[in-house]
């Protein structure tokens, strides 16, 4: 069917013409360049080359094996590596909405000499771009600015090392290559010719690669010495438009096919024409083109020596990602088709927004200003979450808006010098932590300015003056100024023990001696019983009290035992200061740690707003003290000073069942094997809860994100802040306020409020048809919302495919996966009495693991997704190689 969106190329834009000519819009980065050396003419091009080390602030420099060099030459001979951090990023200054064309050079050339294939995540801003996975490649990306700098990032997924030799921009027209959403991402760029010449700039104004096509038997080449107009919107290169390619019989159609990964990816083709023959009076060449059978456009005739490129306004599909583009003879045509070039390009989405330019902005000031060199600190501040900045919180929940952030936390991180004023653009600020430096200079009144501002501590520092009375005026504010011997509160509502101590001792001083004896025998006996109670007690808090002036776990009884206990200054070296956050929750923040310097360790450390923290803190401190498992998370320590609350537990080197489901983790597949394995070793450790420990333990929150795996991804619960135990013999149930997570919530137990094992089976069932389906447990946009009520649906219709994750690709024997489904189900009987018990669950599991292991098969522990790879039927690599 002909379609109305048809747009044919052929105006001329002098505008266009103009910048296209004028290279200085390039931006041209030699990675791992030294300085010195900066800049130099690359060769052919004659380009201008520059060192990337301004441009990025970590990473080390190398260069490809000498073996390697005689294949290439500059700038790919060198190369920046980032063996430190998880996250590194360059910061490209850009013309804000300008439509570039990004490469990204990489080249191996073991140049560390280890002969390790690559494997690492490459991002644009906050979104993933592809991930690198061969030795040699050029990743290429037409993408429309959205602010004035553009990061791009190197994220370390596994034991590969991240590294770049080459990182390029070039600016193009606005209106080229235009999409209805979302990127282009390079799918081929080709000329019909028998060359084998690789033609860029400057060739190609716009420094464009364009590799020869290879011309097939059935074809014959077509070539023009004259000159080609090509002025139009694409400006090709005259060596790539005075050459084509038409089918060798007359009435042959000209047929070529590529195949897209997955087969639903959208793409957009730019096919470029130019009559190159000079035609008799009689002859005519007019031609269809059509996509896997059905006409794209209206029938079209290339004009004499002027170049037109026809496209789709509108994104195109293939049916299972096999496309036939086929150009095919009209009926009055004389002649057969002609293609001088053509273009691919699948669509990538960046879906997620950059952080707040102005939020951006002033973190980066801040950052400048106290001279913060975390590694954790490049990209986007906030996003992605798995990257977000230490010290920093951020609102994201409204995809349609730019995150913000909300919370700074630089305690003790060594700061000097004023309170910046940079901070007061930090507008959506709600939290301030500058505690435990050496912050100078009076307190500045923008503070009180900031409207969303709640909470700023500023203990322990060497501030002075008074208090703005602004501030201490702000209705809800949360201040703390403790520490500061010289600054002067002038309420009631500022604490500061400094000033305090300095009015005592002026009288103390100026009194006759038996008083003062007195008093010293008087002090010394306070003094005393303090510390006294402070062994006890633990020493005060370090924030503000609560508005009734108590402590607010003043009511909870203290944990009884003593052993695994650790002090807050330990945790802080455990920690190097809280440097590396592993993961939030509504507990608190998880941190990386380190225990006699060698064993790896999680810290969770109590966030001081969660709610009812230290019953949850206490409970579960007191059921890892006392239970023992494989396949529960063992508990290191804890530290249970004043306010400072934490636990340590053994580190899980592979993180949260969730993650690897959901692929925010790494790009890997978790085979049914793998995950049948998971899900037994989970079930052995609520069985062990349920029927092992004495009294029996309920843990109540039993989901994938509270399985954590090892390095050889063996499962372990965690997360024990919920549990419940049934302290009276023979007793069947516990009556509680409702407790866990929606979606996993066992709906018996919320109805009645009635707490039993059979809770924890519901709660294991929602996680077997997570690793079943790999599908959210809760999606508003399904016909069935719940998975439980989306998979009833599926079996009814008895297609086990239409319920199984499809990216396991039928890698799976369906009678294991039949048990798993209708083990699932019972789990889920809305009678918790019909449920199995978890001894049960564990049973039936281990049958299913049992009937795919006797499948045998190349099942392997995880299996790589696969990313968009084009396979052309017309000839060489669509990678090329860089050389």
């Amino acid at each position: 069917m002909e379609r109305q969106c048809v747009f044919i190329a052929t105006f001329v834009l002098i505008l266009h013409l103009v910048q296209a000519q004028d290279p200085t819009g390039f931006i041209n980065v030699d990675c791992g360049l030294p300085p010195r050396d900066s800049p130099y003419n690359a060769v052919p091009t004659g380009l201008a080359y520059t060192s990337d080390a301004h441009l990025v602030n970590s990473g080390k420099t190398g260069r490809i094996a000498k073996e390697f060099e005689p294949d290439y030459t500059k700038p790919i001979l060198t190369l920046r590596y980032f063996p430190d951090g998880v996250r590194n990023c360059y910061n490209l200054k850009v013309i804000r909405d300008t439509n570039y064309l990004i490469k990204a050079t990489f080249v191996y050339g073991n140049y560390d000499g280890l002969n390790v294939d690559p494997n690492f995540d490459l991002f644009l801003g906050p979104n993933l771009w592809t991930t690198m996975s061969t030795n040699d490649t050029i990743e290429e990306l037409i993408h429309v600015t959205k602010s004035d700098s553009l990061q791009v990032c190197l994220v370390k997924t596994g034991i590969s090392i991240p590294f770049i030799n080459v990182l390029e921009l070039r600016p193009l027209p606005k209106t080229a290559y235009v999409t209805q959403s979302g990127s282009l991402k390079y799918l081929f760029r080709r000329y019909l010719s028998s060359s084998d010449r690789t033609i860029r700039y400057p060739s190609d104004v716009y420094d464009r690669k364009w590799y020869p096509m290879f011309v097939e038997n059935s074809w014959t080449q077509v070539m023009t010495t004259l000159n080609v107009n090509a002025s139009n919107l694409y400006e090709l290169p005259q060596d790539v438009m005075t050459t084509g390619v038409t089918p060798l019989n007359a009435n042959a159609t000209l047929n070529i096919t590529w195949t897209l990964e997955p087969p639903t990816t959208k793409f957009y083709s730019y096919m470029h024409f130019a009559e190159l023959e000079t035609l008799r009076a009689k002859d005519t060449r007019e031609f269809n083109m059509t996509l896997n059978g059905k006409q794209s456009f209206r029938p079209y005739s290339p004009k004499p020596l002027k170049t037109e490129t026809i496209f789709d306004v509108t994104p195109e599909q293939c049916d299972g990602g096999a496309c036939l583009l086929q150009l095919v003879k009209t009926l009055k045509s004389t002649l057969p088709p002609l293609l001088n070039a053509i273009e691919g390009f699948t669509v990538i989405d960046f879906p997620q927004m950059e952080t707040n330019e102005d939020d951006v902005a002033s973190i980066k000031n801040v950052q400048d200003t106290y001279g913060l060199s975390r590694i954790s600190w490049q990209g986007d501040p906030c996003v992605p979450k798995q990257f977000l900045w230490d010290g920093l919180s951020c609102n994201n929940s409204d995809i349609s808006t730019p995150p913000i952030i909300t919370s700074l936390d630089l305690s003790a991180s060594g700061l000097t010098g004023i309170i910046t004023h940079a901070i007061q653009n930090l507008t959506h600020l709600q939290k301030l932590d500058l505690s435990n430096n050496n912050l100078t200079g009076e307190i500045p009144e923008f503070l009180a300015d900031m409207k969303s501002l709640l909470i700023i501590d500023l203990s322990s520092n060497n501030l002075t003056g008074s208090v703005p009375p602004s501030l201490l005026q702000k209705k809800g504010m949360k201040l703390n100024v403790e520490g500061n011997p010289h600054i002067l509160c002038t309420t009631g509502s500022c604490v500061n023990k400094g000033h305090k101590k300095k009015s005592i001792i002026v009288p103390v001083v100026a009194s006759i001696a038996s008083i003062a004896v007195l008093i010293g025998a008087f002090v010394l006996f306070l003094v005393l019983r303090k510390k006294k109670a402070s062994k006890v007690e633990g020493p005060p808090p370090s924030y503000m009290q609560s508005s009734d002036g108590r402590s607010p776990r003043s009511s909870e009884p203290a944990i009884m035992t003593k052993n695994k206990r650790f002090t807050y200054s330990e945790v802080m070296t455990m920690t190097n200061n809280f440097q590396r956050i592993l993961g939030k929750g509504g507990f608190g923040i998880v941190y990386h740690g380190f225990v006699n310097g060698t064993e790896q360790v999680a810290v969770k450390i109590l966030s001081q707003s969660s709610s009812q923290g230290y019953k949850q803190f206490k409970a579960e401190v007191e059921l890892l003290l006392r239970v023992h498992h494989k396949n529960l998370v063992g508990l290191v320590g804890y530290c249970d000073e004043g306010e400072n609350l934490a636990l340590i537990y053994e580190y899980m080197t592979n993180g949260d069942l969730k993650e690897h489901m959901s692929g925010t983790r790494n790009r890997f597949v978790l085979n049914w094997r793998t995950r049948l394995n998971i899900v037994v070793e989970s079930a052995q450790g609520l069985e062990y809860l349920h029927s092992g420990c004495k009294p029996p333990m309920v843990h109540r929150d039993v989901k994938t994100t509270n399985i954590l795996l090892n390095e050889h991804f063996q499962a372990k619960l965690a997360d024990f802040g919920l549990s419940r135990s049934f302290p009276i013999e023979g007793e069947t149930h516990v009556s509680t306020v409702v407790a866990g997570t929606p979606g996993y919530l066992d709906p018996e137990y919320y109805r009645t409020n009635w707490l039993t094992e059979k809770s924890d089976v519901y709660s294991f069932g929602i996680v077997l048809l997570e690793i079943i389906t790999n599908i959210p447990v809760i999606d508003q946009s399904r016909e069935k919302p719940h998975i439980a009520e989306w998979v009833g649906l599926m079996l009814t219709r008895g297609d086990i495919k239409s319920i199984m994750d499809p990216s396991l690709n039928g890698d799976y024997d369906s009678g294991s996966v039949w048990k798993a489904v209708e083990l699932a189900m019972s789990c889920l009987n809305p009678s918790s009495a019909r449920r199995p018990t978890m001894s049960q669950v564990v049973m039936a599991l281990n049958e299913c693991v049992a009937s795919e292991n006797s499948r045998g098969g190349a099942s392997r522990d995880m299996d790589s997704k696969s990313s968009i790879e084009v396979s052309l039927t017309f000839g060489t690599e669509v990678s090329p190689t860089a050389r």
